[in-house]
């Protein structure tokens, strides 16, 4: 891999990761169009540690305060009523599904999930799932004329059994196209979440599976001798300036706007995806021979 490929690949992890819009179809298809190699499912994990340090920065209030209080409740009763200490515990379970399923399907992740047919159907079918929870939400925000403004669910009314439906939801991002951040806000919008509610406990969820997915492949490149480290690390550090960015205007973007822009944009990529392919324009294994 080429400094200039670390560049780009770094930018494009750092723009997609916190966009619903899939980080890891992106990082595939952008080699594709390039006529590049894959970069692979490890150069993937590993770059998005660069944009999981972005979220420990943003997040750290956050963070320290419910690792704090979750720590203490486990010997002082009386904080395990607690809502940051609650919150720990839920994203402990939260992480669960990724976890065994990501182990589970380690080689179809790095191999038949990285067709580009398939990136294709789940850029399509996700996105038009991203559009029904967003109209759903749209729809209790604004009510209607025979129809009142109904209050959508905040973090503290988040259960043990709605953890793991969005644990569940994150582990679908394991196919590439799916988007972690758009399979877990869809999930909460379609459990009556609000937007700002859907993407931080996605955000948060997603630090501990990223972590240690990011931790599994360092491991496991070193002792294969398979990643360009010095271009690897460099599109990391690319990842997280641009990532910390992206997710300071996302978190502020959900508050007012709707997600229909990416909708769209997942369709049209999808739709033209699959007239590159059938025309062979792309083949669907395309740069999949360097690995």
């Amino acid at each position: 891999m080429s400094w200039f490929e670390s560049f780009i690949l770094g930018l494009v992890q750092g723009l997609t990761e916190f966009l619903p819009i899939s980080s890891s179809a992106h990082l595939r298809l952008t080699a594709a169009f390039a006529g590049w190699h894959d970069p692979g499912a490890a150069f993937t994990a590993i770059t998005q540690i660069g944009t999981e340090a972005a979220v420990l920065i943003y997040f750290r209030k956050d963070i320290a305060r419910i690792i704090s209080a979750w720590s203490r409740s486990l010997t002082d009763r009386s904080m395990r009523g607690d809502h940051d200490a609650q919150m720990g515990w839920l994203v402990i379970i939260g992480s669960i599904p990724i976890g065994v399923l990501g182990v589970t399907f380690k080689d179809q992740i790095e191999g038949p999930f990285r067709d580009l047919r398939l990136i294709a159907t789940t850029l399509i079918v996700m996105g038009i799932v991203l559009g029904i929870a967003d109209r759903l939400a749209a729809r209790d925000e604004s009510g209607g004329k025979h129809r009142a403004i109904k209050q959508r669910k905040t973090l503290k009314e988040l259960s043990v059994k709605d953890g793991l439906i969005f644990g569940f939801c994150q582990a679908m991002a394991l196919i590439p196209g799916v988007s972690r951040s758009g399979a877990t806000i869809s999930g909460g919008l379609l459990m009556g979440y609000t937007r700002e509610a859907a993407a931080r406990y996605s955000f948060l969820l997603a630090i501990p599976a990223v972590l240690a997915s990011g931790v599994f492949e360092l491991k496991d490149a070193s002792e294969g001798g398979h990643v360009s480290w010095a271009p690897t690390i460099f599109a990391t550090i690319i990842a997280f300036f641009v990532g910390y960015a992206v997710i300071a205007w996302f978190m502020k973007f959900i508050t007012t706007k709707s997600f229909m822009p990416f909708v769209i944009y997942r369709i049209i990529l999808g739709i033209l995806l699959f007239v590159l392919v059938g025309a062979g324009v792309l083949s669907p294994h395309a740069g999949e021979s360097g690995g």
